[in-house]
């Protein structure tokens, strides 16, 4: 009876450790399968395009094929919504992008919260700028603030929508200077260039890497960047620091995973994403798209989405930006 208890005690005992050392090989391997980036916004966008060549770079040191799945609308709440639902296993990222992920559920009540979401890596940190014509009176920001408190709200500038990051540059600014603009939403930086190009506004809030190929074309100038150094695609365009003006605002990109996702294989991912960052080959790719480029791991990351949303909502209960 002994012997039988034994015997049958092994046999239940091979299975349960067959079972844990496969699951420890498939974990090792990961990964084994495609894995899918949750893009919330439509192709052909600079958000799609970054992230296909980032996905391309990707395959290199994973091994499997990383596929973009398109899934745009509510100003990105629906990809975002998807990605925080998805199964935490690895298998499914997402691209990121500030402020939307951060100020959304800030504005209103939405399918997700930043809490569903664990960030892996940033990979970009496109700084906000204000830019005007070639031909514009405004010589630096001092000029601009000069004649905005000349001509309250005379000042007009064009901007990606209500709550967007370039709006909430706008909103900023206008604060730090004590002066009133007027601000005329569009749906989209191509819009808001046109705006500009065309003397619709008095000028654009537009992103450096978005700005960046009207002033190599001698259309528009930049009055400053808003990052906390110069961005090497503008070494001569003062930041809104050095004009004594303390207005830092981006629109930072990377990817993140569904909360939940094992720690192992989220730093898998976040050095995959560290060895692509530091690739020569992207770095020239992501010059020649005019991407600035700041990589941050998970942790930083994290504390970087954190700090943001906890100054959008104070933002937020001292001067909602819907208008």
């Amino acid at each position: 009876m002994k012997r039988r208890t034994l015997m049958a005690g092994l046999a239940a005992a091979i299975p349960a450790t067959a079972r844990a050392q496969s699951g420890a090989q498939a974990g090792a391997t990961y990964p084994d399968r495609p894995i899918q980036m949750i893009v919330a916004y439509p192709p052909g966008g600079g958000t799609d395009i970054a992230a296909r060549t980032l996905a391309q770079f990707m395959e290199r040191e994973l091994g499997q094929p990383v596929v973009v799945l398109n899934r745009a609308g509510a100003g990105g709440e629906i990809g975002f919504g998807e990605l925080g639902r998805s199964r935490p296993d690895g298998y499914t990222i997402g691209f990121l992008n500030t402020p939307n992920i951060v100020t959304m559920p800030i504005e209103r009540r939405t399918a997700y919260k930043l809490d569903d979401i664990a960030p892996i890596a940033n990979i970009v940190d496109d700084p906000g700028g204000f830019f005007v014509l070639k031909d514009s009176p405004h010589q630096n920001l001092a000029d601009l603030v000069a004649y905005a408190k000349a001509n309250p709200e005379k000042v007009t500038y064009a901007t990606t929508g209500i709550g967007s990051d370039d709006h909430l540059a706008g909103l900023a600014f206008s604060r730090a200077a004590g002066i009133q603009m007027t601000h005329v939403p569009y749906n989209g930086a191509a819009q808001t260039r046109n705006a500009l190009l065309t003397r619709q506004v008095t000028l654009g809030s537009i992103n450096v890497s978005e700005g960046l190929p009207d002033v190599q074309q001698g259309t528009a100038r930049a009055l400053g960047q808003m990052s906390a150094t110069r961005w090497e695609g503008l070494p001569d365009v003062p930041t809104f620091r050095e004009q004594g003006f303390d207005v830092i605002q981006s629109s930072m990109r990377g990817i993140g995973a569904p909360a939940g996702v094992p720690p192992r294989i989220l730093n898998r991912l976040a050095d995959v994403l560290r060895k692509v960052v530091d690739n020569p080959e992207f770095r020239r790719m992501a010059t020649q798209q005019a991407l600035p480029l700041r990589y941050l791991g998970p942790d930083e990351y994290k504390t970087e989405l954190t700090t943001l949303r906890t100054d959008f909502e104070k933002l937020w209960a001292q001067h909602p930006w819907r208008e």
